[in-house]
């Protein structure tokens, strides 16, 4: 049973799936995960923002699952999934059920059959499907389109999403029932702001990761290490691998990363560039605070919102989208919206 692995033996079965931890917060985390997974029909709700690692966590839960981790682990990018097509995606459909469906065809259901289907980004899946999606899960069956009987279908369900569930069935764009049908098992995966003791673990990972791409990495340098924890990390540990990668394709001696590779992957015209145009909007805003006498902390308050107003008329501007240009993340990007009481205009 899971409980009885000691701290150090359950982080290294884990980072030997790919989830890599030192934190002691994350590895209560990683306790309950281990239990959730000898628990093979359990359903489970991974909730964290972009870039945490849900989707490596739950590749981990279903490789730990002793009945199911045999079969296969199929993944919806249910912010992806069209609606015109999603039944079709999700159930399959039978030969000659719609124009262009020339032969059978099993849906992600049935592909995961016997083993673990994950709900990615389960807060965007289209509310149409929310109802079907809700009965398949409760009743294990399904209708491929097109067919008059129905299939049992025996799956894990994991789910994740980037953004509290709970708000959304609140204002009603997520089905109460579909909620509480997978919020059974919930773990919630800290950002990376919040486990800074996995800094130096991740990047000299990463590091070893690529290390047949780029040269051998030994060491981290304790300057970078704590240059790196003031940095905010919206994308959390998918962008830290991104900055490490960034790091050693830049790098040309040496078997220590160091804070001399961390500012050779920055961008230097981009900064020059940028500095400009914060002269002219810090300008702007001490012309508000000097002339019409507007309290300095409103300045800011209003210069966010504003910013955010701006953001949103660019055409075909999605919440991630406007998420990975501001890099922050898209649970940061809904409560800000929703504080300055623009959250209505989200796509």
């Amino acid at each position: 049973m899971g409980e009885l692995w000691g701290d150090n033996e359950l982080r290294a079965r884990f980072a030997r799936l790919g989830f890599i931890t030192s934190c002691r917060t994350v590895t209560g985390l990683l306790r309950r995960a281990m239990k959730a997974a000898e628990i093979s029909d359990v359903t489970i709700l991974l909730d964290g923002e972009t870039g945490t690692g849900k989707q490596v966590l739950a590749q981990a839960i279903h490789k730990l699952d002793r009945k199911r981790g045999g079969f296969e682990f199929v993944t919806v990018h249910c912010s992806t999934v069209t609606e015109a097509l999603a039944e079709s995606e999700l159930f399959g459909h039978r030969r000659g059920a719609f124009s262009g469906a020339i032969q059978d065809r099993k849906g992600l259901f049935q592909s995961a059959h016997h083993g673990t289907l994950f709900l990615d980004d389960v807060n965007d899946l289209p509310a149409s499907l929310q109802p079907k999606l809700l009965d398949v899960i409760q009743r294990a069956t399904l209708r491929p389109v097109g067919s008059d009987h129905e299939i049992p279908i025996d799956v894990r369900i994991i789910a994740a999403c980037n953004q509290p569930l709970e708000p959304l069935v609140r204002e009603g764009h997520f089905r109460v029932d579909l909620y509480h049908r997978l919020n059974v098992v919930k773990l919630s995966v800290p950002p990376l702001r919040e486990r800074p003791e996995d800094l130096g673990t991740l990047t000299l990972a990463f590091a070893r990761r690529h290390n047949s791409l780029y040269q051998p990495i030994d060491a981290v340098d304790p300057e970078l290490l704590t240059l790196l924890s003031a940095q905010g990390f919206p994308g959390n540990v998918r962008e830290l691998e991104n900055t490490v990668q960034r790091m050693l394709f830049l790098k040309s001696e040496g078997n220590t990363l160091g804070i001399a590779d961390w500012r050779a992957q920055v961008d230097p015209e981009a900064l020059n560039g940028g500095h400009k145009l914060f002269a002219e909007a810090a300008t702007a805003a001490w012309k508000a605070i000097s002339q019409c006498n507007v309290p300095y902390a409103e300045v800011f308050q209003e210069i966010e919102k504003r910013l955010l107003q701006v953001a949103f008329t660019t055409p075909g501007c999605t919440r991630r989208e406007l998420a990975q240009r501001l890099r922050t993340s898209e649970r940061t990007l809904y409560y800000k919206m929703r504080a300055h009481g623009i959250h209505e205009q989200i796509a």
